[in-house]
């Protein structure tokens, strides 16, 4: 028996943020038939240190495309200032009528307490959507959901005020190699602005093929990270011998404010296990 159709919708703040975060996942619910959508609140115009405006939202318009083509996944870009989102009443009401226009089972966003303040506005208006959504006379010509969607954080490294909390993990050892092959399309990032950024010394090679491995090599330390930390929680949701196996996880928090979810749903929620 094939498991019931789910509407997954990713909100990040910026053209690559849920390929980063959640790309694997997403992948997997795609193979499985799932509907994916990935929504960025900016344009990110100002995410390069050589060129900006609209050539560059255009830029990233474009690999964000790409990279959706590889995941099986929409991906909504609004034209919103990098640096520049707000949680307005006018970009809280733009979420409401996203949400009740996709009719998600799950949102996945950034979590409230992060440094970019595009990371942390977009989380807000999430939250603020979250049960609005519900209610018939807010954006009164979008018909309003019946239900409340289960909302979920991705994770991060942030201590306080308080840190990340792995309510959910996903193996994603399967998805790995074309959550780079995502990432690969975002080269106005990996391979320019965030080498620049990052300070690296050495040059990004040129060659696409060794510079793919380059990519894979830089980030792995990343990817690798997840895994390591949440070892005994993937023990949990995969047992002992087959959590011991996982190289590459994506963790989920879940936040309260959207519907609520137990223990015992999450596997029909999440694709959590391999199909048989």
């Amino acid at each position: 028996m094939s498991e019931p159709s789910l509407r997954i919708l990713g909100i990040g703040a910026h053209p690559d943020d849920c390929d980063v975060h959640f790309g694997g996942t997403a992948i997997k619910y795609s193979r499985r038939g799932h509907q994916v959508k990935f929504v960025s609140t900016t344009n990110g115009d100002t995410g390069h240190h050589q060129m900006g405006g609209g050539p560059l939202a255009q830029r990233r318009y474009e690999e964000a495309q790409r990279a959706a083509a590889i995941a099986g996944v929409t991906y909504q870009i609004l034209d919103i200032h990098n640096g520049q989102l707000m949680p307005t009443l006018e970009n809280r009401w733009r979420l409401i009528e996203i949400i009740r226009e996709f009719g998600p089972d799950l949102v996945i966003t950034h979590r409230p307490n992060d440094y970019h303040p595009d990371h942390r506005y977009t989380s807000q208006l999430v939250q603020d959507a979250a049960f609005t959504v519900t209610v018939p006379n807010v954006q009164a010509l979008t018909a309003h959901l019946q239900y409340n969607p289960v909302v979920c954080y991705m994770s991060d490294n942030f201590q306080k005020p308080y840190p990340f909390c792995a309510d959910v993990i996903v193996d994603v050892d399967d998805a790995q190699d074309d959550k780079l092959r995502m990432l690969d399309c975002h080269e106005s990032q990996v391979y320019e602005w965030l080498p620049y950024n990052w300070g690296l010394e050495e040059p990004v090679p040129q060659e696409p093929q060794v510079r793919r491995e380059w990519l894979g090599e830089k980030w792995d330390p990343r990817f690798l990270d997840t895994a390591n930390r949440y070892r005994k929680r993937l023990q949990e949701f995969y047992g002992e011998r087959r959590a011991a196996q996982i190289k590459y996880a994506e963790a989920f928090e879940i936040c309260e404010y959207g519907a609520p979810l137990a223990p015992d749903d999450i596997p029909a929620l999440f694709p959590l296990f391999d199909e048989e």
